[in-house]
């Protein structure tokens, strides 16, 4: 079988620190380049740019094979006003590339896709104008959500390997973008986070989701529940791309500047395709309709997707020079999501749980898991939503029963029928990963407490850190005498020692902490 070259040489200079990147960001708004593909589109490439007929159609490959042309166009966004210019790497995921039997070369094809962004970025660098990499992975040709057809682990693995290429090629900045379903973002994360702990390399990293027409991501999500089911990643920035382009992001955009503490990003398809695939706006109408976001204060970063080129990018980056950012100042409050997003506040007090999916509190649906019928027994959890229950507790525990298998086969049918956030409850910590790792949102895990002294933190802490999930803490500790708190003060005394334990030890986020005083 042909092969293709090995990368590029390693450039010379290092890479920018997050603080000197926030600095840039509180400054002015930056950009973002423009398509990839629309820029390689116009040079005609044949089957031997590619390195061969097995090749051709693989963007990616271009990195190995024709490294120049790469190279040339991320210089031109760079001349056209570009700040960040993003690595050709949208597909290189191992499980993409074994489409064209280049998983192997995953590794190299990465490394490769930096090494040439920053050679570009390190030529049109100024005193008072770095530019940046922004390291590109794409949603992969699979949903987890949606499609189905490979595990949540196997979709870390495949990001993790591109991002160890990213990273050693000396990206900036990683993207994870053209975000489909929340539950692949999350393994995206997973594998850059595991390669952050394992080679002492850790970047801004910055999330882009794509809001169809229907006014949700493919797997049924909107920007809020999106923003809050990612937002434990502590993510530089989070926005939207791709899609609609810029006329029918508008409202997304607003929802997405007012919740969210991070910086905000857009950018858009240079408008909706026609029946042959083109994009028909032109950079002056594309830069006209970007005017509203930025006159709006929406926006800290913002260039452009399919459809886009040089030209679009010149006509936004002369639209925002001198405009001024905007400056993140929403609160961190506790949100939840499953397919909708939650907010628990005054106006939706108190806030009902379903019970009856609970195979220790209800005789029908532990018979129906016993018996096998998980989407009968998933028709009871949707009767909960539809009576008005606003988060549903899933709990499989049988001492008869697998366990594991049980809460695997069950998802598979509730996630499907219900849209309010889930509360996993198990005393099983591996069943809460299994649970964590099929819910799109941000759920609850019921419950953890002192009884035992730290051990359950122990266990269940670092899954909610992970998995970004929110977690009841019971007030009840391992004192022989008065474990089970009855008076107030003794309440507020176990509570307040879980919530320093849970914030200064463990690491959980202090909104995300719910005590149930017993």
């Amino acid at each position: 079988m042909t092969d293709l070259p090995l990368p590029v040489p390693a450039p010379s200079s290092g890479r920018l620190g997050e603080r000197e990147i926030r600095g840039l960001l509180d400054e002015r708004i930056l950009v973002l380049d423009g398509g990839m593909g629309t820029a390689l589109h116009p040079l005609s490439l044949t089957a031997g740019d590619f390195g061969g007929a097995e090749f051709e159609g693989c963007n990616e490959a271009l990195n190995l094979t024709r490294p120049e042309v790469v190279l040339k166009i991320h210089e031109d966004y760079l001349a056209a006003g570009a700040d960040i210019v993003e690595t050709n790497s949208f597909g290189g995921t191992p499980l993409v590339l074994a489409e064209y039997q280049l998983a192997h070369r995953a590794y190299d094809i990465n490394v490769a896709a930096a090494r040439l962004a920053r050679k570009a970025c390190e030529k049109h660098s100024q005193p008072g104008r770095p530019r940046m990499v922004a390291g590109s992975l794409g949603p992969t040709t699979k949903t987890l959500s949606v499609t189905g057809g490979v595990s949540f682990d196997a979709m870390t693995d495949t990001y993790y390997e591109q991002a160890r290429g990213l990273i050693d090629g000396g990206v900036d900045l990683v993207l994870i973008e053209t975000c489909l379903d929340t539950l692949n973002a999350k393994a995206a994360a997973r594998g850059v986070r595991r390669y952050f702990r394992e080679s002492g390399v850790r970047l801004p990293v910055m999330l882009s989701c794509t809001i169809e027409l229907m006014g949700t991501m493919l797997a049924g999500q909107g920007v809020e529940a999106y923003f809050t089911s990612m937002a434990h990643i502590e993510p530089l920035s989070v926005g939207m791309n791709c899609s609609t382009g810029p006329e029918f992001m508008a409202e997304h955009l607003r929802a997405l500047s007012e919740l969210a503490w991070t910086y905000v990003s857009c950018y858009p398809n240079a408008g909706l395709p026609d029946e042959n695939g083109q994009f028909g706006e032109t950079p002056l109408i594309f830069s006209e309709k970007i005017a509203r976001f930025v006159e709006q204060g929406w926006l800290n970063i913002v260039g452009g997707c399919c459809g886009t080129h040089f030209g679009h990018i010149r006509e936004v980056a002369a639209l925002v020079a001198g405009k001024p950012p905007r400056r993140p100042q929403a609160k961190r409050k506790l949100a939840l999501a499953g397919v909708e997003y939650f907010e628990p506040d005054e106006t939706n007090r108190p806030v009902i749980v379903g019970e009856r999916t609970n195979s220790l509190g209800s005789r029908k649906f532990k018979g129906l898991i016993a018996e096998g019928r998980y989407e009968e027994a998933s028709e009871v959890g949707r009767k909960q939503v539809r009576g008005g229950a606003q988060v549903l507790d899933l709990c499989l525990q049988n001492p008869d029963r697998d366990e594991p298998k049980d809460m695997e086969e069950f998802l598979r049918y509730v996630v499907r029928k219900v849209q309010v956030p889930l509360m996993i409850d198990s005393t099983d910590a591996a069943v809460l990963e299994l649970a964590l790792k099929r819910s799109q949102g941000k759920a609850i895990v019921n419950s953890i407490n002192l009884e035992d002294g730290e051990e359950r933190f122990r266990k269940v802490c670092p899954l909610l850190v992970e998995y970004g999930a929110a977690v009841v803490v019971g007030c009840i500790d391992e004192d022989p005498k008065q474990g089970m708190a009855v008076t107030p003060e003794r309440k507020v005394e176990i509570a307040r020692r879980s919530y320093a334990l849970l914030t200064g030890t463990y690491g959980v986020a202090g909104r995300d902490i719910l005590f149930d005083p017993l």
